[in-house]
């Protein structure tokens, strides 16, 4: 069975989640007129990602929250499962998270970024994830990665072994790095032979510019769908059959030597 998926890519609504709630609305019933099954939307979507630590911290939210009830009743008013940042809080510690949300509004999964960019991110945020798990949905198994996550090889490694087809990012990719966005995203498709979901965000918020792109790529490299530098809604539609039939003909997978590996890890 094949399934369509939508990245919005857009400058969002800066510090403002009652705002970013209502262009969500707006974005799930465009995603659903163009038949999407699944909407991802860059990293920190709810409250934009330049905050600084202070406007992170009063912004931040749990999956118990009230911002979570209209995440969840959006999901199912448009039947379109959801992916979107936000920034969790946990105790007295702030992560920088995504959610996955399937269209009857339940949360399948909720991830914390593990490698943290920069001293803008450690200054927003002082838990990082500690695993990479993977969930059934709709037939595949879904992985999630943060934007700096999947700049490590080991990250859509470690979900390709745990069984994932398709990995989301919701990413806030800024230049120079435009070099992730035309090669790297491909070329970790190509090499774990997953679906790639890339959602970035465009334009700038407080100083901080975006340089868009966002794609889709497919388990062969190919690129099924892919943004330029404004706002956009992209689709592709995905077909595990094809994804069986490349790992079937070239299995880069079952051919590794993961013995060999394990003494090279520090």
């Amino acid at each position: 069975m094949t399934l369509t998926i939508a990245i919005s890519q857009t400058a969002g609504c800066f510090a403002d989640p009652a705002a970013a709630l209502d262009l969500l609305d707006a974005t799930a019933r465009r995603a659903r007129a163009a038949q999407a099954d699944l909407l991802v939307l860059p990293e920190l979507f709810c409250t934009g990602y330049n905050l600084g630590a202070a406007r992170a911290r009063s912004l931040a939210m749990t999956p118990d929250d009230e911002t979570f009830d209209r995440l969840r009743a959006i999901a199912r008013a448009h039947g379109t499962a959801i992916c979107l940042g936000f920034p969790e809080r946990a105790d007295e510690h702030i992560a920088n998270s995504a959610a996955l949300i399937d269209a009857t509004g339940d949360i399948l999964l909720i991830y914390r970024k593990i490698h943290l960019f920069g001293a803008l991110d450690r200054a927003m945020f002082s838990l990082r994830g500690d695993r990479f798990s993977v969930v059934s949905w709709r037939g595949l198994k879904l992985g999630l990665a943060i934007c700096y996550d999947i700049e490590f090889p080991e990250t859509a490694r470690a979900l390709a072994i745990a069984g994932a087809d398709l990995v989301l990012v919701p990413t806030a990719l800024m230049p120079p790095y435009d070099i992730v966005a035309d090669h790297l995203i491909p070329t970790r498709a190509y090499e774990n032979q997953v679906f790639i979901a890339y959602a970035n965000h465009c334009g700038s918020e407080d100083g901080l510019a975006y340089i868009g792109k966002s794609s889709i790529c497919g388990p062969d490299g190919a690129v099924l769908a892919k943004a330029a530098d404004g706002p956009a809604l992209i689709t592709a539609t995905i077909d595990p059959a094809h994804q069986a039939e490349i790992r079937a003909r070239d299995p880069l997978l079952a051919d590794r030597r993961a013995p060999l590996y394990r003494s090279l890890a520090t």
